[in-house]
């Protein structure tokens, strides 16, 4: 449950935090620049000093009046040579202190705003993968600390919904297995009853099971999908994404056939090994190479290849076939997108096959790319950390 905020103690705000230091830094630069100012006047006043009336000599008159003349020609040019330190030193005092209070005021800044960029900084790495993770950050209650438990906050509703959300997809797709088992056995005692049944029912019958098989199906996705968005990865192991690749090639070998299909051999590289879960791992690699048999054209071909690069493993698969829109293309990521049926003939699929192999390769710390091929088709590009990047071994 969500603690309430408190609000900011009085005295210990972030306003109040920076009046002060505000404060302190402009008494500084004032007492500074009254320091240099005097310094540099001072030198002036003394060296102004002396030049009085010639000693020993009997003061006339004339005498007088010619010292009088001589000691206001000095004065006027003290002052003037006064006001001219003033001023040369009131120019160097300024531009130290505008230079010492940038600095001053970039320091303080930069602390006073250091707890601020780490909220930023945790918050760009937490995503829906990881809404576990909060910004707990530490120090008086004031602005900023009100600012990151209002984040963490939000951060536990959001995954309270994200987890009611798949719970409820997981769940309801497990509770409709019952009524689509009882409906598919209703069927099967219907059609094997003694007496004749009509044709007409028959085909009702076999239509239905069709219907009944793609509703299970879409069932299974869903439940997959749940399951890898929830990051539960039983089963890890090493495995290898080239012998994957042909468990599926050598499975689906009718199919491939029945749409006269040519698989083109790509690289097999017998580093492609990664680590994860091995029943995840291998539902992904199985709905890349049914998207690529499913949505292609009869006589078309596929390539397949599973290449080791630096610290990634990858699976590519590249079909043929008309040029694609690269926006559409990179939409198929979502759940129940799919191009229409001009490209692949078909309608076959629910739409979670490629929703499914990004939610597996995310969760395994790869990517799925979708690239429009420049001469017209697919090419389906799955990037996985390498097993001997994980485990620190070679595979």
């Amino acid at each position: 449950m969500t603690k309430p905020r408190r609000p900011a103690q009085a005295g210990r705000t972030v306003r109040q935090r920076f009046t002060a230091l505000y404060g302190v830094l402009f008494l500084l630069s004032a007492v500074g620049l009254l320091a240099i100012t005097n310094l540099v006047s001072l030198g002036s006043r003394i060296s102004a000093h002396g030049g009085g009336p010639p000693s020993g000599a009997q003061l006339t008159l004339e005498t007088a009046q010619e010292h009088i003349a001589l000691l206001q020609s000095r004065l006027s040019e003290t002052e003037a040579l006064q006001s001219r330190q003033l001023l040369i030193g009131s120019v160097i005092a300024l531009a130290v202190m505008a230079v010492v209070s940038l600095v001053l005021g970039r320091l303080v800044a930069g602390r006073v705003l250091r707890p601020l960029r780490t909220i930023t900084a945790s918050t760009r790495r937490i995503s829906a993968d990881n809404l576990h993770e909060r910004l707990a950050v530490q120090g008086p209650a004031d602005e900023v600390k009100d600012l990151a438990d209002t984040i963490d906050g939000l951060l536990e509703r959001l995954e309270g919904s994200f987890a009611a959300q798949r719970r409820f997809v997981a769940d309801a797709s497990h509770e409709l297995r019952t009524p689509l088992a009882t409906m598919r056995a209703s069927l099967d005692v219907a059609v094997a009853k003694p007496e004749p049944v009509p044709a007409q029912t028959i085909a009702l019958a076999d239509r239905l099971r069709v219907e009944l098989d793609q509703v299970d199906r879409l069932l299974e996705g869903f439940l997959t999908l749940a399951r890898t968005q929830h990051g539960a990865l039983s089963d890890r192991a090493t495995v290898s994404l080239g012998r994957m690749v042909s468990a599926a090639l050598d499975d689906r070998a009718a199919d491939i056939a029945d749409k006269d299909l040519t698989v083109h051999d790509g690289e097999v590289d017998d580093r492609a090994w990664t680590r994860g879960s091995r029943t995840l791992l291998s539902r992904m690699v199985d709905n890349v190479i049914d998207n690529a048999i499913v949505h292609n054209r009869r006589g078309g071909w596929i390539r397949v290849a599973a290449t080791a690069d630096g610290e990634t493993a990858r699976l590519v698969v590249e079909t043929g076939g008309e040029l694609l829109d690269q926006e559409q293309v990179a939409l198929l990521i979502r759940p129940f997108q799919r191009l229409g049926t001009d490209r692949t003939g078909s309608d076959n699929g629910s739409g979670l096959g490629l929703s499914i192999v990004s939610a597996v390769a995310t969760a395994h710390g790869g990517v799925l790319d979708l690239r429009a091929r420049p001469e017209g088709g697919l090419r389906v590009t799955v990037s996985l950390p390498l097993a001997a990047a994980l485990t620190g071994a070679p595979a």
